[in-house]
């Protein structure tokens, strides 16, 4: 009976958003995405997400600066960091360095980066979380994810490139939505919510076990939690935040 109501629930969803459906059959919503919706939501979307979060990401970056090198110095390298909406939680005077596969960001990202100026900015990478070949290994002290890990292609390839990179010592630092309790009403409103938002949002899939390949790599020490982040209205309210030490 579940099933069939997900499946009538999910076809309702996807006539309502029949148009984007239509524009993607014609090869036409991807590029428009990426270059002008996605950029313009999360542009807005990030104020909403940094009022409901803020507690949890100063807790979270609380203690990155244990992860510093023997002189003191901090290099961080956000991945997909899109608007620049964590570094406004960066302890002063860390290097960062940015990487994220869309170009388009790079008006928001410059944006954000005048208005942090307690940090040292090195560069902006156009390039995916699976493929960092422009960072050398064991050269960073501390990487970061923040809903980047839901939209990647393959999240283990991910997770080794963040391991290659990180100095040994280093931290994996992330905040990422999940999938609900399986036999949670927020399961079932994220297996009906799919389809239609990993269309619309560029590639962000609602019920990824995030979790369980991060516990699943070769870090010496994990320090995960379950929470759950009230952003109403939306499939994206269980979270996991912690980090992880190579």
């Amino acid at each position: 009976m579940a099933d069939v109501m997900v499946l009538f629930l999910t076809l309702c969803l996807q006539l309502l958003a029949l148009p984007v459906y239509v524009l993607s059959y014609l090869g036409l919503w991807e590029p428009f995405c990426k270059k002008f919706f996605f950029p313009f939501f999360m542009e807005k979307f990030v104020v909403i997400y940094n009022w409901k979060t803020s507690r949890q990401k100063q807790d979270l970056f609380r203690n990155m600066m244990e992860f510093a090198d023997p002189s003191g110095k901090l290099t961080v390298l956000e991945i997909g960091c899109g608007t620049g909406t964590n570094f406004q939680f960066f302890p002063p005077n860390c290097r960062v360095i940015c990487t994220d596969p869309n170009p388009h960001f790079r008006q928001s990202l410059t944006k954000s980066m005048a208005q942090n100026q307690h940090l040292q900015f090195d560069q902006f990478i156009v390039a995916s979380g699976e493929d960092l070949s422009q960072v050398a290994d064991a050269s960073v002290d501390v990487v970061v994810s923040t809903l980047v890990l839901c939209s990647v292609k393959n999240v283990e390839g991910v997770l080794k490139e963040v391991c290659r990179v990180l100095k040994s010592g280093g931290a994996f630092y992330f905040l990422e939505h999940v999938a609900a309790d399986h036999s949670s009403w927020t399961y079932l409103w994220q297996q009906v919510w799919s389809p239609t938002w990993k269309l619309i949002f560029d590639g962000c899939s609602p019920m990824r076990e995030t979790w369980a390949a991060i516990e699943k790599e070769n870090f010496s020490e994990i320090k995960l939690q379950h929470i759950h982040v009230p952003l109403q209205w939306t499939p994206l309210q269980p979270h996991i935040i912690g980090y992880a030490v190579k």
